[in-house]
């Protein structure tokens, strides 16, 4: 089966958790205790599934007395009932303990886009990275958007009150990205300030080299613009300069090469 996203599996399992300590203060049997075992089975099985130990683990989880005589005290009842939501908080700790400790996080899974038969990607987002640059950046993103292609912009997307790191790492999911290298800040080795350099932002440079390790050199492609250092681990690699009035032409061809499918008619 696939399991849920390692965030939203440990968020059900807290849920339960959560609500095991109000459960306490209600009689054993209440409507509400019902709805929690089978919300908690539900979850437990949508994360490791129907035949698992986990859930084999919960149901066996006794909620009243396995043995008793007429006349037993309904006290003695509720005990037994505050004694099984005790072992089930155990059991729902350990199980999320499990996931936080072995389960991958998806923002840190390698991109992997499903590659068909002639050897084209089925995704058709493309991350755009940029500066301050706002004109490079819409003529880009139209430009993608006439290809047919969906471009990411990170700002455009909603936060979903995460921080910004956490938004960038959800939605840097894409099957290819155009980084964009425009002089937006200044700069130059320590002591030597008399030579100060066009240089892009200190976030784009972050971006073009988390996505060369997420993507691999070939699913990035930089596009630069004036006449803006280039880092110098990145010397050497090709890029395409904006001035270049070919840089749509190419930038069709890097991504049919990274195997996008791109219609290249559609960039004339």
């Amino acid at each position: 089966m696939d399991r849920p996203p390692k965030a939203k599996a440990i968020e059900r399992l807290r849920k339960a958790l959560d609500q095991a300590p109000e459960l306490k203060q209600s009689q054993r049997g209440s409507p509400e205790f019902k709805k929690w075992y089978r919300n908690t089975q539900v979850a437990i099985t949508n994360a490791f599934g129907n035949d698992s130990l986990h859930i084999a683990d919960f149901n066996k989880i006794s909620f009243s007395l396995s043995v008793f005589v007429s006349g037993t005290p309904e006290s003695q009842f509720q005990r037994a009932y505050v004694r099984g939501l005790e072992s089930a908080e155990s059991v729902l700790q350990s199980m999320i303990e499990e996931i936080e400790e072995y389960w991958e996080d998806e923002s840190q899974k390698p991109a992997t886009s499903a590659i068909d038969q002639n050897g084209q990607i089925d995704s058709k987002e493309v991350f755009i990275v940029h500066g301050r640059d706002n004109e490079a950046k819409e003529t880009v993103a139209r430009f993608l958007e006439q290809l047919e292609l969906t471009p990411v912009i990170l700002h455009e997307q909603p936060s979903q009150g995460s921080t910004i790191i956490e938004k960038f790492e959800r939605h840097a999911q894409a099957a290819f990205a155009v980084v964009i290298l425009t002089p937006d800040d200044v700069g130059t080795l320590q002591g030597d300030e008399n030579n100060l350099g066009p240089r892009a932002r200190q976030n784009v440079i972050f971006e073009l080299g988390f996505f060369i390790g997420r993507l691999g050199r070939k699913r990035v492609c930089a596009l630069k613009k004036g006449d803006v250092e280039i880092p110098s681990d990145y010397a050497g690699v090709a890029y395409i300069s904006l001035d270049d009035g070919e840089w749509k032409m190419s930038l069709v061809r890097e991504l049919k090469s990274a195997g996008l499918a791109v219609d290249a008619n559609l960039a004339l």
